[in-house]
């Protein structure tokens, strides 16, 4: 299993049978290059622009937006509600978090989440081997509340995005040196891929994997 990053929020999952996309972004709202993609999962965490370009993905045999239980070509999906906003939803909406569950490891997604996490919905997403994380703040969850969620679910992987960086026309969004301080990760490699075979792989401590697009 790898997983790519794509820019943004967007991520490629590699798996043996399949493929999956999740959060395509439409470049002309984020302001960063998106290069067609072929997948054969695409998944939505809600709809607004920077996270639902499925124009931009080819090949695509399932388009999971809402949450519920999926599976396509070996690839099981696992979409929960949440919200977008620590008002229920009442200032931006709904926020579908997936579990995709892909070559024997488990993924978490958590989109634009914009609330801290209660006890119930940590113990409906299950043991995660990689959580992928928003940590830039104004829109989703900030680096600290961030850092509080992966002490929750304490995966062995944790890969941040939907942060900041030289091309984004979002503003108001931190950079991501400030989730890394807060973690207390201040050296950390930059990788292109997450690439796991084995379970043996995974840390016993929870390591930031900072991946680039």
């Amino acid at each position: 299993m790898e997983i790519k990053y794509l820019g943004w929020s967007a991520f490629k999952i590699f798996g043996e049978q399949a493929s999956v996309i999740i959060d395509p972004f439409d470049p002309k709202f984020v302001g960063l290059s998106w290069e067609t993609q072929k997948a054969d999962i695409v998944c939505v965490t809600h709809q607004h622009q920077d996270h639902n370009f499925v124009e931009g993905v080819t090949g695509c045999r399932k388009v999971i937006d809402n949450p519920g239980e999926y599976e396509v070509e070996g690839v099981r999906v696992l979409g929960f509600l949440s919200y977008h906003d620590e008002k229920k939803g009442i200032e931006r909406g709904f926020n579908t978090i997936y579990r995709v569950e892909i070559d024997e490891f488990s993924v978490v997604h958590l989109g634009d989440l914009g609330q801290k996490l209660e006890q119930g919905q940590v113990e409906k997403l299950g043991s995660v081997d990689v959580l992928i994380i928003p940590v830039g703040g104004k829109y989703t969850i900030d680096y600290e509340v961030a850092a509080e969620i992966v002490t929750q679910i304490e995966p062995p992987f944790v890969i941040p995005c939907h942060y900041q960086v030289e091309g984004v026309k979002i503003s108001g969004i931190e950079p991501l040196d400030k989730f890394l301080e807060e973690m207390g990760e201040t050296d950390v490699s930059q990788e292109t891929r997450l690439k796991l075979t084995s379970q043996a792989q995974l840390p016993e401590e929870t390591e930031v994997v900072v991946l680039t697009s």
